[in-house]
């Protein structure tokens, strides 16, 4: 059985202490995860450490950093290492987020190295995938993500792409307010499933999560979440509220 992962990416918000209090408040509602169910945090760089620590002792709930560089170290100012990540708790990263590709311009080539370095390091990447609205309108979503994974996944061998978990982000609904149907979600992950399944194996495609992310909320995420495909969702907005996102985190109980 696949595992059922929620994961908050806070993106650039919260203070140490806003952060400490977030994870706290969820934590409480909690005695342990939803069976199968994994919680994932990513949160930004400074506050990694202080939540690793409260992190800890919950079996279940996870930490991730929000990107890492491709290199292993060296003169690159202001960026972080997947070294340094797995030094302060991080065991996930988010790799390629749409906001990453457009305001930073990052290309495949850099996402497939990032990978490949999150990978050495034993941290589980979070690779996002996802169509811009005008590629939607032109009905040509699906090849569009589909060059996307071909480029910065499937090189690796089966066993490491086996690690990877994916995240379905249609740019179109992050942080707009719409969101994808779930039939136009279940699509797409059928899609990428059979992809997976057609470089890889069957097994591999069934093996891998595929995460909705693009304004999921707990009052959409149990419909996004019974679709067969679909194995939870990286959560934007929401996951910055202790009670949306413990609902959503419910909500993958219910499925």
């Amino acid at each position: 059985m696949r595992p059922f992962i929620v994961a908050g990416n806070w993106k650039m918000n919260k203070t140490l202490e806003e952060g400490l209090t977030l994870v706290r408040e969820v934590l409480a509602r909690f005695e342990r995860t939803p069976p199968n169910t994994t919680v994932v945090f990513a949160v930004p760089c400074p506050l990694l450490q202080a939540i690793s620590e409260v992190l800890r002792e919950r079996q279940g709930f996870y930490l991730a950093a929000q990107n890492c560089h491709h290199e292993e170290q060296g003169a690159y100012t202001g960026e972080v290492s997947a070294a340094m990540l797995v030094s302060v708790g991080a065991q996930y990263v988010i790799l390629g987020h749409s906001e990453r590709r457009q305001y930073f311009r990052e290309t495949h080539e850099q996402l497939a190295r990032k990978v490949t370095v999150a990978l050495r390091h034993n941290l589980t990447p979070i690779f996002c995938c996802g169509e811009p609205l005008a590629v939607r309108e032109r009905n040509h979503h699906l090849p569009y993500v589909a060059r996307q994974l071909r480029a910065s996944l499937f090189h690796l061998s089966e066993t490491d792409l086996r690690r990877v978990v994916i995240a379905y982000e249609p740019v179109w609904a992050i942080g707009t307010g719409k969101t994808a149907s779930s039939a136009q979600a279940q699509e797409m992950h059928a899609a990428i499933r059979q992809l997976v399944a057609k470089r890889y194996s069957s097994e591999t495609a069934q093996a891998i999560p595929i995460l909705y992310g693009g304004s999921c909320n707990a009052q959409n995420a149990s419909q996004l979440f019974q679709q067969p495909d679909v194995d939870g969702g990286l959560i934007g907005g929401a996951s910055l509220r202790a009670d949306e996102f413990s609902a959503i985190i419910c909500a993958a109980r219910s499925t």
